[in-house]
């Protein structure tokens, strides 16, 4: 495999350094925290004209036909900014579920609506009582003369709130179905869910909720395979984000210990500060490695789950103690919100879990080992 950019990732990256660095300093990513909606409309209208949120969408629906390691490097810079907003909601995990799961239909009534970024969307899938991480679903889709009836809750729901549709995954009769559900609809409750990062994830709760076959995203039953290749790759986007991350505490890292002064030197200066950055570059270079080869995999359509399973249990371990390390060298000030350290220590923490921490995924390499 070729780990350099070809020159259209390269001009990507690029852009998208200078915009978020412009569009997103780190005041208006605080401010967004303790903002209700947790995003700027404006910066979001703004990253779909620069043609972000159809990235990886076929140019039939308004795409631009990219690949996943496009992806991965737009996903690099936002983790390195923090980006705040529904892309990860509505263009990996809502726009993707339709694009793998969805009949032709509901493609062409709903990706041009994510591409311009007027629609939003999301995806339901963990389950107070799922199991490790939520993964088992229970929420059970009733068959009836009219369509489907569900009743139950999913949580930790990335931006609910604020979408228009919700792809739900249920249980039927048939087996793992997927659903495309107005998030306004009557018997949906919605609350936004206090989280250390503030990036407002919400519990769901269906009370008969009326749904009917044309609410199936595909065929019924048939929705476990294309909900694996989804979460195969969220997975190694949010690997890309906190590659992105880690990076850049690094960096932050670097730059203040080479310029606080005690004892009358740099406090770079010192062994023990020296072996913390060390430890950082290889966290951060091993990370982005693993990311990178996982990601090639999944764009050229190479079985990687085992691959996949890798990155995330060593990176949700990487980022975290990446973090640590940075508060460490750093020391006092560091722990201070005015800082910027801490939106990216809760960011690791929040991105440790997501998608299974590193002991289910290193379960999950044991698993495709056939251990």
């Amino acid at each position: 495999m070729d780990y350099d950019l070809n020159e259209s990732q390269t001009m990507l990256k690029k852009t998208a350094r200078d915009f978020l660095s412009q569009e997103c300093p780190k005041s208006l990513v605080k401010q967004m925290a303790k903002d209700d909606r947790g995003y700027p409309s404006e910066l979001w209208h703004k990253m779909a004209n620069l043609g972000w949120l159809g990235l990886v969408f076929p140019e039939k629906y308004g795409g631009s036909g990219g690949n996943l390691l496009d992806l991965l490097v737009l996903c690099e810079e936002m983790g390195r900014a923090c980006t705040p907003g529904p892309f990860f909601s509505t263009v990996i995990l809502g726009g993707m579920a339709i694009l793998e799961a969805a009949d032709e239909p509901h493609k062409k009534a709903l990706l041009p609506g994510i591409i311009d970024g007027s629609v939003l969307a999301t995806l339901a899938l963990i389950e107070p009582n799922g199991g490790q991480f939520g993964y088992d679903i229970n929420l059970e889709a009733v068959a009836n003369s009219d369509g489907y009836i569900i009743n139950g809750s999913k949580i930790f729901v990335p931006d609910a709130h604020i979408a228009n549709y919700i792809v739900c995954a249920t249980r039927s009769d048939k087996g793992t179905t997927l659903f495309l559900i107005n998030a306004r609809q009557p018997g949906i409750k919605i609350t936004v869910l206090k989280t250390l990062a503030d990036d407002k994830q919400s519990e769901v709760v269906f009370n008969n909720v009326n749904l009917s076959k044309n609410d199936v995203l595909g065929a019924a039953g048939k929705g476990e395979e294309p909900l694996r290749r989804v979460l195969d790759k969220a997975a190694i986007a949010k690997c890309a984000e906190m590659v992105g991350g880690a990076q850049h505490v690094l960096e932050m890292t670097v730059d203040y210990v080479k310029q606080r002064v005690q004892f009358g030197r740099a406090v770079g200066a010192f062994q023990a500060v020296q072996h913390h950055c060390a430890n950082m570059v290889v966290y951060v270079d091993t990370s982005r490695l693993l990311t990178y080869r996982a990601g090639w995999m999944l764009s050229e359509g190479i079985p990687c789950h085992k691959e996949v399973a890798m990155a995330k249990a060593w990176i949700s371990d990487a980022y975290r103690k990446v973090t640590i390390l940075g508060h460490q060298c750093i020391g006092g000030v560091g722990f201070m919100e005015d800082h910027d350290l801490p939106l990216y220590s809760k960011r690791a923490k929040s991105a440790e879990i997501a998608f299974g921490d590193a002991e289910f995924n290193r379960e999950v390499v044991a698993t495709e080992m056939k251990l």
